[in-house]
């Protein structure tokens, strides 16, 4: 006896959802792979990939944790790519043009003694320096009162010729990073120098990254001149300010004062490591690009409101009054909401982690001015660039690169954490409403700005 045998119709097409996913799948599959080559050929590999140093430039102390807490990334292609030159070749021409001895026009700085470092200038005062077309005027730019300096490190800034790197920290906010990707010759041809406070050199010291006693001669740490900042000694007067974030400012807005010899310049806040040669940004990211400052894109706000919003929300600043009150002065005095008519600048907003300059008229004196309202507000300098930027003459070039390049060039770690860090605020806080631009001199910039990005 046979078996039965039975004739059924394939179960694929007994499921109507399979036909339908199949299909689906058929339809976006030509669609993802064309989408997906034609972005990969506007989009590459944002930089070269750049040789690291044989051997570390410090040995750290076991658990000090200078690598902890790297702030992730994702992106890794451009729609600008930076290529950068033959290493020789950057350091050769930008030998020759700091050996260029041909005359050019130089700021005169006023000086003198005044209530606050930068003089306490009023918003009218200070507007006035912004429209600089005589060279003989002097310009306000810092230093009515003493930024205390050992003298030993003084003369050896004042030495500091060609490219210098800079950085600080403050009230021991951040951990001293070495630079990777070094070139056989740029610790020789580039300064290299860490401005910290005794706060900071007391945790060095406790961490055995510094001696507990300073010695004779200048301390070093891999490729960093440490410079110990208003220490207190006898005769030694203090620093500043007491906020310790603004007297890092001083040192990241006025390098072109504390070395005035030096024609270009590299700033690196406390919290990143270069990952990249400095002489190779200097020349890719400025020279070549005919550029007076070399700074990234924000990764997410373009107009300078979005992040005095973010700056509020997140209490990125202590007096969150005064960074409405400098919103308003900037509405009042002619601040508009970043717009195609303000090409070729693509942003209002920078990540000014780090900063290349070519030192000169423009570039020292966008500093000057900076700085002028970072004292008068606050050191979020994010939020006076744009006000300064598009108001001053002579006007700035300025080379905004991608986010995607900072990526690449610069690691971000992540603050040292410190009891009562991070712990929100209680009380003194409500949320916005659409009554509180009413009657304020921002109404227009944000019915622009929100009209703007609703177009986007």
């Amino acid at each position: 006896m046979g078996w039965p045998v039975r004739v059924r119709s394939p179960s694929v097409l007994q499921s109507k959802l399979l036909c339908l996913s199949l299909l689906y799948l058929l339809t976006t599959l030509p669609l993802a792979l064309y989408v997906s080559f034609t972005d990969s050929g506007r989009r590459r590999r944002c930089l070269q990939p750049v040789p690291s140093p044989p051997k570390p430039l410090f040995q750290y102390p076991a658990g000090y944790g200078e690598h902890r807490h790297a702030l992730p990334t994702s992106r890794a292609l451009c729609s600008n790519p930076v290529a950068f030159a033959d290493y020789k070749t950057a350091l050769e021409e930008i030998h020759g043009l700091c050996r260029d001895t041909s005359a050019s026009p130089a700021l005169r700085y006023q000086s003198g003694r005044r209530a606050t470092f930068a003089g306490n200038l009023s918003t009218q005062e200070r507007r006035s320096f912004f429209n600089h077309t005589d060279d003989q005027v002097a310009v306000p730019c810092g230093f009515f009162r003493e930024f205390p300096v050992p003298e030993p490190d003084r003369l050896a800034m004042e030495k500091c010729r060609g490219v210098v790197v800079a950085s600080a920290i403050m009230n021991d906010h951040d951990k001293v990073r070495q630079p990777r990707g070094l070139g056989a010759e740029t610790l020789r041809a580039a300064c290299f120098f860490l401005f910290i406070d005794d706060a900071t050199r007391a945790a060095l010291a406790r961490q055995g990254v510094l001696p507990a006693r300073g010695g004779g001669g200048h301390t070093t740490v891999g490729a960093w001149r440490v410079v110990t900042v208003g220490r207190r000694r006898a005769g030694g007067g203090g620093l500043p300010y007491e906020d310790p974030a603004m007297n890092g400012v001083v040192a990241k807005h006025l390098l072109h004062r504390l070395f005035p010899g030096a024609r270009f310049s590299v700033w690196v806040d406390g919290k990143v490591q270069l990952t990249v040669d400095p002489v190779l940004l200097v020349h890719a990211l400025l020279v070549r690009e005919r550029a007076d400052v070399a700074v990234s894109r924000h990764p997410f706000n373009r107009h300078t409101m979005e992040e005095a919003i973010a700056t509020a929300r997140w209490r990125k600043c202590r007096d969150v009054d005064a960074v409405r009150a400098q919103m308003e002065t900037y509405c009042g005095n002619g601040l508009r909401p970043w717009s195609p008519s303000k090409l070729p600048y693509p942003s209002d907003v920078p990540d000014t982690a780090v900063i290349i300059r070519r030192h000169g008229v423009a570039s020292d004196l966008f500093s000057c001015l900076l700085f002028n309202e970072l004292e008068a507000f606050s050191p979020r300098d994010q939020l006076a660039f744009a006000y300064v930027r598009d108001q001053m003459s002579p006007k700035l070039s300025i080379n905004m690169f991608e986010v995607e390049v900072f990526e690449q060039i610069a690691v971000e770690y992540r603050h040292n954490l410190k009891p009562g860090r991070g712990k929100r605020q209680q009380g003194g806080t409500r949320m916005a409403s659409s009554r509180d631009i009413a009657g304020s001199s921002c109404e227009e910039y944000l019915h622009q700005m929100w009209g703007e990005s609703a177009a986007e």
